[in-house]
């Protein structure tokens, strides 16, 4: 890598990282296509093993952060996290298998649907006491497995999903919800990295530097966090019109690629 990729590198890596730290949900979305078309990695497969390997990463460093902060539901995280890692490792197997190029238009669609997903506003405020019981693990862990399916096979943190689902089977606060999901991200993230990583499919170099740049922004992100929270739906539709943007281009390439 000469000096001109190092720092490409390293500030794709902060804006992922910031963005993570701020929404936790959709926040590593723009990983992929940053490695593809910013930072030049050509084959798809690599990008995506790449990036899920440097937000398992950024993911760990920011939800310290988070910890410290007191907003991270250990108990509800952990069995979501836990029941999800058989299913990002079985949905990346299936994306192996898939052509690189029809595997972005998949990513694309992903990306629209993170968007639309971050536009919505919560039924409700939510508890923000909320503790684990059996009936609550009986919802989780479904919904961990088959999120986790779906951010394996879509190579991305998956707090899209994760965000949403901790909020629904729990009854937990957006903030809540979006810090207690990086640990399904970083697990999600580090199964499916691994995965890819049997094939080679991993560029350990580029995920190096991207994952210091992460954990700078990372820290400017997790600060956010706290000072966006009375705007914090405003910022995250703002957010979800970059990726809408970013996956019509995602598509577009990907589309003249086949």
């Amino acid at each position: 890598m000469n000096m001109i990729a190092v720092a490409t590198t390293l500030a794709s890596g902060a804006l992922v990282g910031a963005l993570l730290g701020l929404f936790g949900g959709g926040g590593s979305v723009l990983a992929t296509p940053l490695l593809l078309y910013v930072i030049g990695v050509r084959d798809p497969h690599v990008a995506i093993g790449t990036s899920a390997a440097a937000v398992a990463v950024n993911a760990v460093a920011n939800l310290a952060g988070h910890w410290r902060g007191g907003r991270v539901k250990w108990p509800c995280a952990s069995v979501f996290a836990t029941a999800g890692l058989l299913g990002s490792f079985l949905g990346s197997s299936v994306a192996k298998l898939i052509d690189g190029q029809r595997l972005l238009l998949f990513f694309a669609l992903a990306m629209a649907a993170i968007a639309v997903s971050m536009m919505r506003r919560p039924r409700s405020e939510g508890d923000p006491d909320v503790h684990i019981t059996w009936p609550l693990v009986r919802r989780l862990a479904p919904l961990g497995v088959m999120t986790g399916a779906a951010a394996g096979f879509f190579g991305v943190g998956g707090g899209f999903l994760i965000v949403p689902g901790l909020m629904a089977a729990t009854g937990m606060t957006l903030a809540n919800a979006a810090a207690s999901s990086l640990v399904s991200v970083a697990l999600f993230g580090a199964a499916t990295s691994f995965n890819y990583a049997l094939s080679g499919w991993v560029d350990w170099k580029i995920a190096g530097v991207f994952v210091l740049g992460g954990a700078l922004g990372g820290v400017a992100g997790v600060k956010g966090a706290t000072l966006l929270a009375d705007r914090a739906l405003l910022a995250r539709r703002l957010f979800a019109a970059l990726v809408l943007i970013v996956a019509a281009y995602v598509a577009w390439r990907a589309t003249g690629g086949l």
